[in-house]
């Protein structure tokens, strides 16, 4: 979960722009010394979700946001978001709450919407 996360932030706050390429899997293994095979999972899995995409040859690709399909998009929107809500209430935040630290934490990761 850390690295698929890692991932979606770099690509988020444009370090990973639309089109750009991740190292392979195995020199992203060997750089962060965890398992190939967890690096290949995260990256299959944001293959999935439409947020990369494999070249055969080539390597792992970002795709361009434009170019997912809208529906997967908002399936996965409609995922991550369901899992904030229910973790936030389950803490015992309130709506407001949850709102107010959502806007914080995007001004603070520098992200533009």
């Amino acid at each position: 979960m850390q690295l698929k996360d890692e991932i979606r932030m770099l690509i988020a706050t444009g370090k990973y722009p639309p089109g750009s390429q991740l190292p392979t899997v195995r020199q992203l293994a060997v750089e962060l010394k965890i398992n190939a095979n967890t690096v290949s999972k995260v990256y299959s899995e944001l293959e999935s979700e439409g947020v990369l995409a494999t070249r055969q040859g080539k390597g792992t690709f970002v795709r361009d946001p434009q170019e997912i399909d809208p529906t997967a998009r908002e399936a996965v929107l409609s995922e991550i978001l369901d899992s904030l809500i229910i973790q936030a209430i389950a803490l015992g935040f309130s709506v407001e709450e949850l709102l107010s630290a959502l806007e914080k934490r995007v001004k603070e990761k520098g992200i533009d919407g």
